[in-house]
């Protein structure tokens, strides 16, 4: 009887220690699903802002030079970007709708804050840039509306 007695007061001592385990290790556990999740959405804006560029020099290929369709579609497609963010370059520099060879947009100082608790972070994604040869450039074509 007095083995039992004893070895119910270890286990009634000890009620409380379940609850500081668990808080200790899901605050951990937490802390890394969201680390997971904000890592998942940085590689999202990375994939987009490829597909922005993709997309605005698709556009500044085929519609008037320097048409403000470009950048507002880049933008729908990639909410954080700022006209600051954007870069058009037709080549050679200084060209005319006539004689442009090629079209290169670029992306560059894209910063994406995270919200991880405890961690917060602000990533600097690198620059992203696609280069197309020059097409029509006519604002007839239908994409280049707003």
């Amino acid at each position: 009887m007095r083995a039992s007695r004893q070895s119910y007061m270890q286990c009634a001592n000890q009620h409380g220690i379940a609850a500081v385990e668990f808080a200790l290790i899901a605050s951990l556990l937490f802390t890394l699903l969201f680390g997971v999740m904000e890592m998942s959405r940085l590689l999202f804006y990375w994939n987009t802002a490829t597909e922005a560029t993709r997309l605005g020099a698709r556009l500044a290929v085929v519609c008037d030079k320097d048409d403000s369709a470009i950048m507002s579609k880049m933008q729908s497609l990639l909410g954080v970007l700022g006209d600051n963010n954007i870069n058009i370059d037709y080549l050679p520099s200084g060209c005319s709708v006539d004689t442009c060879r090629s079209v290169t947009v670029s992306i560059t100082g894209l910063t994406i804050s995270t919200v991880i608790p405890l961690v917060p972070l602000n990533v600097t994604m690198p620059p992203f840039s696609t280069t197309l040869p020059r097409e029509s450039m006519d604002s007839a074509n239908p994409d280049c509306a707003e």
